[in-house]
């Protein structure tokens, strides 16, 4: 199985939608999926998500089918600076206090301990499992129980946010971690590859991340998550 990651177009925040050259890259994005072989397409709640999704759905003549836990993140909490905004705290892990994610547990720390966004990254975490296991695989620690024969492509249409927690959860990554090394542009495509193996433990790849080249012409800036005014 393979699981097409959107993010959505340039958006207008505010509004929740998406700017002109927003759809002008969910244009692109949707002619680039159109090669995919998708059969099922699935999108934030948020508009900027649907509208983005919406234009592969017509391309495609495909339903999108909203999974309300990919909406966006949000975070904070009391103490905690730069709002709790997980990219910058990220950063300053690595940068100011040369964090090591992979012998101490980020989740510890006064950046994340009692930030808001743990509640997000636990939800859609558990969400998402329950997601593939619909689809044939079983989450078991690290690692993926393949109980299916079918090979099948879906698209995932959110945010940088919500797809840095899959992605974070999905690879077995520090979660500040994906969000300070692993940005991605609006409408980047990334896909993850679970082998299909009946009765086998299986690990997912990394086939694609961050494909823009849909945007040349249309907006090629590469924008990171922004934070809240």
């Amino acid at each position: 199985m393979r699981i097409i990651f959107v993010r959505h177009g340039e958006p207008n925040y505010e509004k929740d939608c998406l700017t002109e050259i927003g759809h002008r890259q969910a244009k692109a994005c949707a002619k680039r999926l159109a090669k995919e072989g998708i059969s099922e397409i699935f999108a934030s709640p948020m508009g900027r998500a649907a509208q983005t999704a919406g234009y592969t759905a017509e391309m495609l003549d495909l339903p999108v089918k909203t999974l309300d836990y990919m909406h966006e993140i949000s975070w904070g909490g009391e103490g905690i600076p730069e709002e709790g905004h997980p990219w910058t705290l990220a950063d300053w892990m690595i940068d100011q206090d040369d964090f090591d994610f992979y012998h101490c547990d980020w989740r510890e720390s006064s950046y994340f301990k009692s930030n808001d966004v743990m509640t997000y990254v636990q939800k859609i975490s558990k969400q998402f499992d329950l997601l593939l296991l619909q689809n044939g695989y079983r989450h078991e620690g690290t690692r993926f129980f393949c109980e299916t024969d079918e090979k099948k492509n879906i698209a995932v249409f959110s945010h940088g946010g919500s797809g840095a927690c899959v992605l974070s959860h999905l690879l077995a990554l520090p979660f500040p971690y994906v969000c300070t090394v692993l940005p991605y542009g609006h409408t980047s495509i990334t896909i993850l590859n679970f082998p299909v193996r009946k009765g086998e433990y299986v690990h997912p790849r990394i086939e694609l991340f961050n494909d823009m080249l849909h945007t040349v012409g249309v907006a090629t800036d590469l924008a990171i998550q922004q934070k809240r005014t």
